[in-house]
């Protein structure tokens, strides 16, 4: 069985890669003033069930207003949280139930005929700018403003691994494993518009599972963005072993049905 806890813990190993965490006596607060935009960046983070939802929705709004930051809320355990929601609806937030499916690899590597028009290799200084074209051009991710400062961030960082795919010599996919504690976290799948149905993420998802199971990992996850996607991981070996309901509060900007094209 997935624990709630074990799976926060590891979003939360991601999300410190990027942004700093200031642990509150009932949560957590994300914030980068450099990355202001980044919705996971910067957001109020609850996942048990707290008293006072008034004096803290207060707290969260004050400290990024202060700093010319959206408040936003991600809220967990939402069964026990309709309190804090009414308050939110009431201080003009708007908001959103999200479905996060949480899916894990069977550690199944099998075997695929090579083929010959395609190649993968490491993101390096060499091909940084392809791959940052790549990142760039998805609209989920957020865009430019958000994708360049974020990946070099990520490029930078020790428990990234980012990987380039070509076909033809073309680079159009890419794709990166976040690593903690021997637990290894895909993300960041990308493939360019017009390279889109060629089985291109399918070649790529194959390459790092063989790469995880040669590190000795213990386990792949992916947290795809909807159930959508959900259905394309099933299609390589990954299982759906959590759905978590979510829920996002925003006092501006767009939701995240809207980013992802679902609104």
């Amino acid at each position: 069985m997935v624990n709630l806890k074990d799976i926060i813990s590891l979003e939360f190993a991601y999300l410190e890669t990027f942004t700093k965490r200031i642990e509150t006596s009932w949560g957590s607060i994300f914030c980068n003033e450099n990355q202001p935009s980044y919705y996971n960046a910067n957001h109020a983070h609850i996942s048990d069930t707290i008293d006072n939802p008034k004096l803290i929705i207060d707290e969260v709004k004050n400290f990024f207003n202060f700093r010319k930051i959206i408040p936003r809320f991600y809220i967990y355990n939402l069964d026990a949280q309709q309190e804090l929601i009414d308050q939110l609806k009431l201080n003009h937030f708007g908001f959103e139930e999200l479905i996060c499916p949480v899916q894990l690899w069977d550690q199944k590597v099998l075997k695929k005929e090579k083929r010959k028009e395609i190649s993968i290799e490491l993101v390096t200084k060499e091909n940084y700018s392809e791959a940052l074209n790549i990142e760039c051009s998805i609209t989920e991710f957020g865009g430019k403003a958000v994708r360049e400062k974020a990946f070099e961030v990520e490029f930078n960082h020790p428990s990234f691994i980012y990987y380039l795919l070509r076909c033809d010599g073309v680079a159009c996919a890419t794709a990166c494993i976040f690593i903690h504690d021997h637990q290894a976290r895909m993300e960041s799948v990308a493939t360019l518009e017009e390279y889109r149905g060629r089985g291109l993420i399918g070649e790529l998802i194959h390459y790092i599972q063989g790469e995880v199971d040669k590190k000795g990992l213990k386990n792949l996850w992916v947290f795809p963005i909807n159930e959508k996607i959900e259905k394309v991981y099933q299609k390589y070996g990954f299982k759906t072993v959590a759905k978590l309901k979510m829920g996002h509060a925003f006092l501006g900007g767009r939701s995240i049905k809207e980013i992802q094209g679902d609104s």
